[in-house]
């Protein structure tokens, strides 16, 4: 049985607000993202009664925005079960952990996921912008 990660965390390539929050909307009965700093946005979703906090960074790194769900409770086992549904219903490219971090790991490898299904393992060094 895998294990459910204790929060999910995605980066989006590009991300229209109004197809994420439609996308929230339907995953987690979430209100629309409302501003919470520059650059910030969140939202509490639900999911099979459990409160779901959701916060979006936008160019978190190198461009990409960040998509965190701090909770276990989620409709997703793992960042790469979000990643896939997130590719297809917003049609960007998703990136995500390969799975838990572990000292020693690369942190510089990430799974990539693209609308239509395509993914895989790639480099994804942090250019520290």
């Amino acid at each position: 049985m895998m294990e459910r990660y204790p929060d999910i965390e995605i980066y989006l390539a590009s991300v229209s607000l109004d197809a994420l929050n439609e996308w929230l909307k339907s995953a987690l009965i979430a209100p629309p993202l409302s501003p919470a700093g520059k650059g910030k946005w969140k939202t509490r979703g639900q999911y099979q009664g459990d409160c779901v906090p959701v916060l979006l960074v936008d160019k978190a790194a190198d461009g990409f925005a960040s998509l965190w769900f701090d909770s276990n409770h989620t409709p997703w086992m793992t960042d790469q079960e979000c990643a896939q549904q997130a590719a297809e219903a917003l049609q960007t490219e998703v990136r995500c952990s390969l799975g838990g971090w572990h000292p020693g790991d690369d942190p510089d490898r990430f799974w990539q996921v693209l609308p239509g299904g395509k993914e895989g393992a790639i480099e994804w060094p942090d250019s520290g912008r």
